[in-house]
């Protein structure tokens, strides 16, 4: 692990840390396990905006299928973490803790995302088991029969044709979940709460033969949230019949994925909360969410002083740094309202010096320039490698510096 070193710039710089509320852990017994697991509740919160968790800690039920799902790294990251966010104005993070979703496992997602049979291909496909497993029993025979009818993506005839994979494109992605849990006076604790985002495509790619060409196919906002809402209540019953799950207040999200070149990610775009017991959802609400590239033409459209004021501070950098290339940002807005902005400053450093004096001038610039309304993150980095990292939250003063050792 690098070491890190806090340097002194110009006056003297305290860097600060949120210090959690640490108390002994607590022991907790898990109400959901056939025998009682014991587990420890951690006190440790870093701020009381994040979620504690469950020790030990237990990955997804799916663990993977995401990763498998999403082309864009970017997407995976934000999906995760933009839903935790909008888990807070339901679940109170100073009073449920998180949990990874334990409830869609792993075969139960790829059967739900894969395309629906037609009836022929569905017999095409019970045909060609029973040639393989000749004794197989009826239950099995009935069981393949039920997995290969719960795909939520359009059925297709001919996968060949171009023209019928445009017209019915995969729109879904990926399905995630995430657990909120409180803990009883007898300590134990007990799901009270579940999130579900539904990953939905912006871009459809294909191929109607191995090895050739590929063909893209742009979805309209409009037609994925249609498909969206309509995949999203067949997910509530489903959830719904599963044990344990009948009546717990359920968040569904849809989240507009970008497509998987993009340099920037996608975002939440639809949301509806779904009370306990319930079993069709009511009203959806706009999520009002951006991520925008800083320099670009969307970017000089809808925010262009944003994207003045990164290309003025990229100017004031390239007149003292002659190796410097550009700077790349990021705005992320909710309601058209910067809430963070991170830039990414690429340069070739040949000895420390020069990332200390790059980061003193850097850091200069940012006090001299920002405004102070929302976090701000840069990134300076040298051949892929992290040499340094300026952070200031919104609100703060000044900024925080992070500068790597080897």
């Amino acid at each position: 692990m690098k070491k890190i070193i806090v340097w002194l710039l110009g006056a003297l710089l305290f860097l600060t840390s949120c210090s959690p509320s640490i108390n002994d852990d607590e022991v907790v017994k898990q109400e959901d396990e056939p025998e009682q697991n014991t587990s420890i509740v951690s006190s440790n919160q870093f701020s009381k905006e994040d979620y504690r968790t469950i020790l030990p800690y237990r990955p997804s039920a799916s663990r993977g299928v995401i990763v498998n799902q999403m082309g864009n790294r970017l997407d995976i990251d934000e999906m995760e973490h933009g839903l935790r966010r909008l888990s807070k104005e339901y679940y109170d993070p100073e009073k449920y803790f998180f949990e990874e979703g334990q409830y869609l496992e792993k075969d139960m997602m790829y059967n739900w995302l894969e395309r629906e049979m037609t009836e022929q291909q569905l017999a095409a496909t019970i045909k060609n088991y029973k040639e393989s497993f000749p004794n197989a029993p009826k239950s099995k025979i009935e069981e393949i029969r039920h997995e290969n009818t719960l795909a939520l993506n359009p059925t297709i005839k001919d996968d060949e044709s171009v023209k019928q994979q445009k017209d019915n494109p995969k729109y879904l992605t990926h399905i995630l979940e995430q657990n909120f849990l409180k803990k009883n006076e007898d300590n134990s604790v007990e799901l009270v709460g579940m999130s579900i985002g539904i990953a939905m495509k912006s871009e459809y790619t294909f191929q109607t033969k191995p090895g050739g060409p590929s063909y893209r196919h742009e979805i309209p906002k409009s037609t994925m949230l249609k498909k969206g809402k309509k995949i999203a209540q067949t997910v509530l019953e489903r959830i719904r019949k599963m044990e344990g799950l009948s009546e717990i207040p359920i968040l569904i999200t849809l989240y507009r994925e970008e497509d998987q070149g993009s340099p920037v990610p996608g975002s939440f775009v639809a949301k509806t909360g779904v009370k306990g017991s319930d079993m069709s959802i009511g009203e959806w609400e706009t999520v009002n969410e951006e991520n925008i590239l800083f320099p670009s033409d969307e970017g000089k459209e809808k925010y262009y002083d944003q994207q003045q004021l990164v290309q003025d501070f990229g100017s004031r950098i390239e007149e003292y740094f002659p190796n410097y290339v550009g700077v790349i940002g990021e705005g992320f807005y909710i309601n058209e309202e910067l809430k963070k902005l991170t830039l990414e400053i690429p340069l070739e450093f040949y000895g420390k010096g020069e990332v200390i004096g790059f980061t003193q001038y850097t850091y200069q610039l940012i006090t001299e320039m920002f405004s102070n309304y929302y976090d701000l993150e840069v990134k300076i980095k040298s051949n892929s490698k992290m040499e340094s990292i300026i952070y200031r939250s919104a609100g703060a003063e000044k900024p925080k510096v992070h500068i790597f050792d080897k």
